[in-house]
């Protein structure tokens, strides 16, 4: 299993006068490593007394003479080798910079430390990322732009990136550990060079990839935590070699064709891998003492779901994920129709806890002979049902899963009009009553749930558009909503002056924001939220931008005919406000 494990300094697993190279494959995770874990690499060298310890790495060497081998495949330990050779590549560029005030020995120190970074033989890095998010690419911009003689290979962006980032981080670093301990700049590299050559790594050689996987999930250090997800992928990984029904590049490839169907977003691919054991349980191999695929029980139970056909699984695997791409709108779909546009409102009312049962209706959708019209029908029902839940906390979270998997067991031999009957009557059972529906509307419903109040608001400003009219209302810049929730009597603590007029004086004024601002009645949506502020509500009402188009409540937004036409805003309209768009809310999203 394992063909040698031994504790080397650093200057001898990358040295100088050696062509061995540590090649990253391409199926790791691209680099991840973020600030706190620079710095706290950083600051162990800058404390370390004698040989500071940087943890384990596993490579696999396939040949059966270790010491003729030149190339050793990283397959953990990839981000701590990867920020090593970056820490050392901030350092040479300090060195190289400074290289006239050195003496003759360090000098060649310098040019060793080249050599440390990129091989003589050949000319390339002593350690070669993947390709992943431009790693390679950048990782060879880097060592260029710290002055080694490289090809870069920049492209678009890559300042933003964390190989870029983490160089830069270095390089300042080394500027402020100078100024703090009052010596040269290039006197804080060579200290920090040295500490960085004597720490130590214990390198371990496994014959394949199948031995790797089953140390490095126990053996991961300081470096960033394994998911749930990797773990899953790695033992997929190792049971495919171990069993020889596939090898490990077509296994990967299998994998990743999943992923691309499930977006970036890691909680998407967990939560993929949880409901897809809880929407097709009755037909899965049975797990012991594991009635709900939760975070804790997901790696038990895809290492009993892999013991069988693996090839069978991950093609199942694959399949679903391509439904479950088309439900969270992560999958590309050439002519959206009527149900994805439903699945996208599913989708931003916090539905995401029913993609168990949507993922199965749509795998199922023949047999149990649903048309479009049904499916989009059941995916509006979860919808109401999601804005009624999320607003009144009714069923908790923790029923949810069992909640849409006692549906999908409910559904045997059900079809067709039958089977939406059967959602309906399951949902509204496990609703909250139109009553405790309504009294959280008519409270401090943006207090309550900010996002379910946007989803609200919105929807009622979509409904009144036609095709001349129609704005997007959730686009986004930088990560942020452009239309944000406005309070129309302004929130912020400082009541100004003449919305205190329009109330009857300071003391009503704060009176009314204290019971009324976060009603539902007091809100409305705008993409100048900073335009209106706490100014008045006849400047709010009137504003134009410095084109003369009206951006305040004459903004031509159905939603907001009813303030453009007011003189003023008082308690008594925020209260006739709020019953009249709590009556459209419960008409917009009933539940039978």
């Amino acid at each position: 299993m394992i063909k040698s494990a031994n504790q080397y300094p650093v200057h001898t697993l990358l040295g100088h006068d050696g062509n061995l190279q540590y090649k990253i494959p391409p199926y790791q995770r691209e680099y991840s490593w973020q600030k706190g874990q620079w710095e706290d690499l950083f600051q162990d060298l800058v404390e370390a007394d004698g040989a500071h310890f940087l943890g384990t790495i596993i490579t696999v060497n396939q040949t059966d003479d270790a010491a003729a081998s030149n190339v050793l495949e990283l397959v953990d330990g990839q981000q701590r080798m990867t920020t090593i050779t970056l820490l050392l590549a901030a350092i040479y560029s300090v060195l190289k910079a400074n290289v006239d005030v050195l003496d003759e020995d360090d000098r060649t120190d310098v040019t060793n430390l080249g050599r440390q970074l990129i091989r003589k033989q050949d000319g390339e890095p002593r350690v070669t990322p993947q390709t992943q998010g431009h790693n390679r690419d950048d990782y060879r911009t880097v060592l260029a732009a710290a002055g080694l003689k490289i090809d870069p290979s920049k492209k678009p962006y890559f300042s933003l990136r964390r190989i870029s980032k983490c160089y830069e981080h270095f390089r300042m670093a080394l500027t402020k550990l100078a100024e703090s301990e009052g010596v040269r700049e290039v006197d804080a590299a060579m200290r920090i060079r040295d500490a960085v050559e004597q720490a130590v790594i214990v390198k371990i050689e496994v014959a394949s990839h199948a031995d790797a996987f089953v140390l490095f999930e126990s053996l991961n250090n300081r470096g960033m935590p394994l998911t749930p997800v990797d773990l899953i992928k790695n033992h997929l990984l190792a049971e495919a070699e171990r069993k020889k029904v596939m090898n490990v590049d077509d296994a990967f490839k299998r994998w990743n064709e999943m992923l691309t169907s499930l977006g970036d977003d890691y909680a998407i691919h967990e939560r993929f891998l949880r409901h897809y054991y809880n929407s097709f349980k009755a037909e899965l191999p049975m797990v012991a003492n594991a009635p709900v695929a939760t975070k804790s029980r997901l790696i038990r139970i895809y290492e009993a779901l892999l013991a069988g056909d693996i090839e069978a699984r991950v093609d199942a695997l694959v399949a679903a994920s391509k439904i479950y791409g088309r439900v969270t709108g992560t999958a590309e779909i050439d002519s959206p129709n009527a149900l994805d546009h439903a699945l996208r409102q599913l989708t931003r009312a916090q539905g995401a806890p029913s993609y168990i049962l949507i993922m199965w209706m749509l795998s199922k959708a023949e047999l149990l002979e649903l048309s479009e019209v049904q499916l989009v029908d059941v995916v509006t029902r979860l919808t109401s049902f999601f804005v009624r839940r999320n607003l009144t906390g009714f069923p908790q979270t923790y029923a949810l899963p069992k909640l849409f998997m006692d549906v999908i067991s409910r559904l045997d031999g059900v079809v067709g009009d039958d089977a939406v009957a059967v959602v309906s009557a399951e949902l509204t059972g496990a609703s909250s009553s139109d009553e405790t529906f309504r009294e959280r509307l008519e409270s401090a419903i943006y207090e309550e749930n900010t996002d379910v109040t946007r989803f609200v608001l919105t929807t009622l400003a979509e409904d009144a558009m036609t095709k001349e009219t129609k704005v997007d209302l959730w686009v986004q810049e930088k990560g942020h909503f452009v239309w944000t929730i406005e309070h129309i009597f302004p929130q912020g603590e400082k009541i100004p002056q003449a919305w205190q007029d329009m109330l009857g004086g300071a003391e009503a004024a704060k009176a009314a924001q204290e019971e009324h601002v976060h009603r539902l009645g007091n809100l409305t949506i705008t993409a100048y939220n900073s335009n209106l502020g706490n100014k008045s509500f006849p400047d709010k009402r009137d504003r134009i931008d410095f084109q003369g188009r009206f951006i305040g409540y004459k903004n031509g937004l159905a939603l907001n005919n009813e303030l453009a036409e007011k003189q003023g805003w008082t308690v008594a309209d925020i209260e006739a406000r709020t019953d009249s768009l709590a009556d459209r809310v419960l008409e917009r999203f009933p539940l039978s």
